[in-house]
């Protein structure tokens, strides 16, 4: 993509609303566009961002053996009386009357509607164990929306709902989303501490918050140094070694009960990135979800549910990953790979040159921003250091004469002068 077309709305003053870190960085990058309080547009280099994550979270639900579908976002007010919540919710959850007096919502969550779905469609226990789950947009009226997209009223969230016929199976689902998580955030780049969570009335400890540790994140969470230690093998973890680490929020933490020793307990800020929850029956009972054993016995699915805030995760990430500078992608969800700068745009060899780099590296499939501009070359230097992509190429009249260009790793601040062929096998496997 050459800059000088691309819709990079890239902004030098932090605006006054802007609270935390991501919140700046993604104003300033262009990212993002307010519309109102806690409701964004994507803009082109942040809904690049995004689908990458995206793209990360659905081959790790296929993975782990979740099938995708789509629910809609608007659902029937009628399906949540049937399990209770609709008039439980609270004023979070944004009701409506269509023109024909039917009572609608935005969806905050879809475990009505999902078991909905399989009440009409499940009949027999052959048909379970099955997980369903879908990547949408959601909405929850915050009372003070703030943080940018790390706290919105507007939302994308993947959630995935496990449906088996025993406590037992559950527990498998349970542990298959738990793994997934672990190799999720891996793969974003990301250390996630599996915090135990409150599970309500279901008992046990079959609800896990995954944190992501970051300096700015909002909880503050106590942990088992042993986690650091711990050689996670992410195609087949240890899931109840894993959760037998401690790990907990400080509002839960209770220093004499704490059964870490003092020197081993770590104290960390994190961000709540994902809920993992095993609530049994508590839907399938309400709304009447049954299937029949090959006894002719009618037993009632037991139910868990999985979410990841997709559309918090950008911010996450950024909380974890920047500098005085910018921006500091991972590899793995970076909008481009690549920032091809050209330092002088109105010299025949600079532009021949970079005219065939670029050519070369989008031939390889390696994602490229080409800064094509007639612009300043610590304008474009400070533009590439905001948006934080991994790689730099910088062509300069000097370096084509000597027939080298530059070379720099956004994350170290490393730069090396190079030839092309050189710099070029380093960005092309």
């Amino acid at each position: 993509m050459r800059l000088s077309v691309f819709f990079l709305p890239t902004l030098k003053e932090t605006p006054a609303e802007a609270q935390i870190v991501s919140h700046r960085l993604m104003l300033r990058a262009g990212m993002i566009h307010q519309e109102s309080a806690g409701i964004y547009s994507w803009l082109p280099l942040g809904i690049r961002v995004l689908k990458k994550i995206e793209g990360i979270i659905r081959a790790e639900q296929d993975g782990a053996g979740a099938q995708e579908i789509l629910m809609p976002t608007i659902q029937s007010a009628d399906i949540w009386r049937e399990s209770g919540r609709y008039d439980d919710y609270g004023r979070e959850m944004l009701r409506i009357t269509d023109r024909h007096d039917r009572e609608m919502l935005y969806g905050p969550t879809n475990e009505e509607m999902v078991t909905g779905i399989l009440r009409d469609h499940l009949r027999s226990y052959r048909d379970l164990p099955l997980m369903l789950y879908h990547i949408q947009w959601k909405f929850r009226d915050e009372v003070r929306p703030r943080f940018g997209i790390m706290r919105g009223r507007e939302f994308l969230m993947k959630d995935c709902y496990s449906f088996d016929l025993d406590f037992e199976g559950s527990k498998r689902a349970y542990n298959a989303m738990f793994a997934a998580y672990l190799r999720t955030f891996a793969r974003l780049g990301l250390k996630a501490v599996p915090v135990v969570a409150d599970p309500g009335a279901i008992g046990g400890n079959m609800s896990h918050e995954f944190h992501i540790l970051a300096e700015t994140g909002e909880s503050t969470i106590f942990y088992d140094a042993a986690y650091d230690d711990l050689d996670l093998d992410m195609e087949n973890p240890d899931i109840e070694a894993l959760r037998g680490i401690y790990a907990a929020e400080e509002e839960k933490h209770d220093p004499a009960d704490c059964p870490v020793p003092p020197e081993r307990l770590k104290q960390a800020k994190g961000i709540e990135v994902g809920h993992i929850f095993y609530f049994g029956t508590k839907y399938s009972k309400s709304m009447g979800l049954t299937v029949t054993k090959a006894d002719g016995e009618e037993i009632t699915p037991e139910m868990g549910s999985y979410g990841i805030g997709v559309s918090r995760l950008p911010a996450a990430i950024i909380e974890a990953s920047h500098d005085e500078n910018g921006i500091v992608w991972p590899d793995s969800v970076a909008p481009f790979q690549v920032g091809l700068v050209n330092l002088k745009t109105n010299d025949a060899d600079c532009l021949a040159l970079c005219e065939d780099i670029y050519a070369r590296l989008e031939n390889a499939g390696i994602e490229t921003l080409y800064d094509d501009r007639d612009e300043r070359p610590g304008a474009k230097f400070a533009n590439m250091d905001l948006i934080g992509l991994p790689w730099q190429l910088v062509v300069g009249p000097r370096g084509v004469k000597a027939g080298t260009v530059e070379l720099k790793r956004r994350a170290s601040g490393e730069k090396e002068e190079l030839s092309l062929d050189s710099a070029l096998a380093r960005l092309i496997p």
